[in-house]
């Protein structure tokens, strides 16, 4: 990452307000960019949103993204240069009991902002956010490539797969490399892997529930022991969107493709290792147990082979499974004691930096 480019850069987000966009919001006002988060209020309560106090430092529009009129003015307001898309329905199990919202979120709201885009012209670079989970899985236990076919079993993997096959159709049909030097926009997708790390109160999710659990004296139900997913700490692929904006920003089409953004091989692990380790860091006598429920369909193994994105934009993994685990834990115990959140947030940014 060439942390002084962001400097005076007019970058509009949306889903700003949640997990990801909280975090990827404070990196950008800490490189000094003129941040506009356009999203729903914070989708959990508390909210890093909200302990961070992010609001005070980037203009905050409460918008749908589901709203094309609205969505195209604010952005015709705000004549950004750069667009990182991150509003989404982001839960699978969620995704089973509202199907609809879910589709109307991931795949219109990508055409929304796509159409928004077109019409209002002048922006040079956009990265759609999609997920790991976009891809057909067929349980292998390599990972997948970028050009692999899409698919996804439930209606957030399958939304999520629409959402990428949206954003080639306008890429082709509008944004076209061969036209490049006429409309000057450069269009790329994220697909990233499970990522942890402070201020996820989200439901449904492994490692919020676990802290939540242990935290409270309370053993951690694990739906699915052996499933494999390829966890990273948040800022890993929050970098990689960063690095992959400037490339689209300064070199334009020749990076405007899929790109993933995964962890290396060895720190591929199943959710029972995960628990085990949080419970051995913790240290208080914390416990797990495995329910014995059928549940809905989950995907036992999902890994991604994120070799282009080493070899063309020399992105790397830089924290490992464990000491993004720490991080983790770290925020966790400081948030317990009323530390200052904001401040958390950015210590660990700049360790990672360096």
């Amino acid at each position: 990452m060439n942390l002084s480019f962001w400097k005076n850069k007019k970058v509009f987000v949306t889903g700003h307000t949640g997990f990801k966009g909280s975090w990827l919001s404070l990196w950008l006002a800490k490189l000094g960019a003129e941040v506009t988060g356009y999203a729903l209020k914070p989708p959990t309560n508390p909210s890093l949103f909200d302990v961070a106090a992010i609001k005070e430092l980037i203009i905050s529009m409460e918008g749908d993204i589901r709203n094309y009129e609205n969505l195209k003015n604010t952005m015709q307001q705000v004549q950004p240069e750069i667009v990182i898309h991150m509003a989404a329905q982001p839960l699978v199990r969620k995704s089973y009991k509202y199907p609809i919202l879910t589709y109307e979120t991931n795949v219109m709201g990508t055409v929304n902002l796509l159409e928004a885009v077109r019409t209002i012209g002048n922006i040079k670079s956009v990265v759609n956010v999609t997920t790991d989970k976009c891809y057909e899985n067929r349980e292998w236990i390599w990972g997948y490539r970028e050009n692999e076919p899409m698919g996804g079993y439930d209606p957030y993997s399958n939304s999520k797969g629409c959402s990428e096959l949206v954003t080639a159709a306008y890429r082709n049909s509008f944004f076209s490399s061969k036209t490049y030097e006429k409309h000057k926009t450069a269009i790329a997708t994220a697909r990233a892997g499970n990522v942890i790390g402070g201020g996820d109160w989200a439901e449904d999710r492994l490692i919020p529930d676990c802290l939540k659990s242990l935290l409270n004296g309370e053993p951690v139900n694990i739906r699915s022991p052996y499933a494999i997913r390829p966890w990273q700490h948040v800022l890993e692929p929050l970098s990689g969107y960063l690095t992959l904006a400037e490339k689209l920003y300064n070199e334009g089409s020749e990076y405007a493709e899929g790109w993933n953004f995964g962890p290396d091989g060895k720190d591929i692990r199943n959710v029972e290792w995960i628990v085990k380790y949080i419970c051995s860091q913790l240290k208080n006598g914390s416990s797990y147990r495995i329910e014995n429920k059928i549940h809905l369909h989950e995907n036992k193994y999902l890994n991604l082979d994120c070799t282009k994105a080493k070899f063309k934009l020399h992105w790397q993994p830089k924290w490992h499974l464990q000491e993004a685990l720490d991080k983790t834990i770290e925020w966790a115990k400081a948030y317990e004691k009323n530390a200052d959140m904001r401040e958390v947030c950015l210590k660990q940014i700049c360790e990672y930096e360096k």
